[in-house]
């Protein structure tokens, strides 16, 4: 399983990356432009992304309250993709230190209804390094439709194809 993960989570900083590198060449109104979508927009779409990350990154701390990203963030493009960045690299880290028994540990978190649910971390982590993977799609439809061409391509194939093998 830890194999599996890792390789996820190299997959998702790689994609991260890819999108990110392509937003810097995006015109600002573009980036803020309300485009009806799930969340109003890139800028939008990205700071769901990073709300995510910090949300599940205290859930599997064991975190009581859950501390969510300024909305302040959404204005400072720059600094809302660095901390999607960290959070790439904290994510391998805590696959990287974790041992298999931690890896099948259920634990116990509520989302935002209250709700409680009891899982193991490694389902959690497969959620996590999967839920950006759709809203990539999203951006990249959103980038389509406002005439930008110049699109990356973040299927997991991709980027298999582009991991040096022993």
């Amino acid at each position: 399983m830890k194999r599996i993960l890792l390789q996820l989570a190299a997959y998702r900083k790689w994609a991260n990356r890819q999108i990110i590198d392509t937003l810097k060449t995006v015109p600002e109104e573009v980036l803020s432009r309300d485009m009806n979508d799930s969340f109003g927009g890139i800028r939008n779409t990205l700071f769901h992304m990073l709300l995510s990350e910090h949300i599940w990154w205290d859930r599997i701390r064991l975190q009581e309250n859950i501390s969510p990203p300024s909305d302040s963030l959404k204005k400072d493009f720059a600094k809302m993709t660095r901390e999607i960045l960290k959070f790439s690299d904290a994510w391998m880290e805590l696959i990287e230190e974790a041992s298999e028994n931690r890896l099948q540990h259920v634990f116990e978190y509520r989302n935002s209804k209250k709700e409680a649910f009891k899982q193991p971390l490694y389902e959690v982590l497969l959620h996590i390094l999967n839920h950006q993977t759709y809203h990539y799609g999203q951006i990249i439809t959103m980038l389509r439709e406002q005439g930008i061409d110049k699109l990356p391509a973040t299927d997991f194939i991709k980027f298999s194809r582009s991991v040096k093998r022993p």
